[in-house]
């Protein structure tokens, strides 16, 4: 089992940024892919950013050199920085975790809220 705390949410006026983070409860070595998912009211949840236990990373095209996604062994921890945000951008935000070996399953955190606006 794989319990995953966001934080780093808020409000932030267009053009600006901000940082979440993804804390797992386990050794996120053990975490074949962590992401960042999305969900704005209205629509379906999406694939924003992931990066695999070998460092390899998948944007989506609405925020490629925008948003950076990276990974901390030592602490646990994913982090997405997310730079020249947009009104667009505005959702609850979801760090996931696939884990395709021993103890295999597909865990959720329970969202930080992140809202563009002037």
């Amino acid at each position: 089992q794989v319990q995953l705390v966001e934080s780093g949410g808020g409000l932030v006026q267009p053009g600006g940024s901000l940082r979440l983070s993804c804390a797992a409860s386990v050794s996120i070595g053990s975490i074949n892919v962590m992401g960042w998912y999305r969900q704005a009211p209205g629509k379906q949840r999406e694939l924003v950013a992931a990066i695999t236990n070998g460092g390899f990373t998948n944007y989506a095209d609405s925020v490629k050199g925008r948003f950076t996604i990276s990974r901390d062994n030592a602490k646990n921890t994913v982090y997405l920085q997310m730079n020249s945000l947009k009104p667009e951008d505005t959702a609850v935000y979801y760090c996931n975790a696939k884990v395709f070996g021993r103890g295999k399953g597909d865990y959720w955190g329970q969202g930080t809220q992140v809202t563009v606006s002037s």
